[in-house]
C-alpha cells in the first residue's frame, strides 16, 4: 500500500521548536517533489514548504527564516524543522509527495500523488 505517515506533532509553547517527519511506506521506491501543507481550524489548506528532488526549497512568507524543509532519500523521509513557533502556526500539518512504486499487476513503476493523514501542531502557552 502506498502511504505517507506524518509524526512529530505536539503541544508546544510559543517560541518553541518541533520537527515533523513524513515517512513513506515500504512500497514506495522513491519520491520526487515533496511539500508540507497546513490547515488551521476554519481556514483553507495552505502550502508551507516545498522541496524538489534536487533539494531546492521554497517557503511561504509566513514561515521563512523559521521553518526548514529537508529530505533523506535513503530513508524516503521528508522533515519540517519548525523554530520560533507562534500561536498562528497552530494547524494540522500534511505531507504530500510525488511517489513512485512498483505495481505488480502491470509489472512496472507507477506514479501516485500521495498524502499523509496529518499531524496536529498546537502552539499555546
Amino acid at each position: 500500500q502506498v502511504q505517507l505517515v506524518e509524526s512529530g506533532g505536539d503541544l508546544v509553547q510559543p517560541g518553541g521548536s518541533l520537527r515533523l517527519s513524513c515517512a513513506a511506506s515500504r512500497s514506495i521506491l522513491y519520491f520526487k517533489d515533496a511539500r508540507w501543507y497546513r490547515q488551521a481550524p476554519g481556514k483553507q489548506r495552505e502550502l508551507v514548504a516545498a522541496i524538489t528532488s534536487g533539494g531546492s526549497t521554497d517557503y511561504a512568507d509566513s514561515v521563512k527564516g523559521r521553518f526548514t524543509i529537508s529530505r533523506d532519500n535513503a530513508k524516503n523521509t521528508v522533515y519540517l524543522q519548525m523554530n520560533s513557533l507562534k500561536p498562528e502556526d497552530t494547524a494540522v500539518y500534511y505531507c504530500n509527495a510525488e511517489t513512485f512504486y512498483y505495481d505488480a499487476q502491470v509489472m512496472g513503476i507507477q506514479g501516485l500523488d500521495a498524502w499523509g493523514q496529518g499531524t496536529l501542531v498546537t502552539v499555546s502557552s
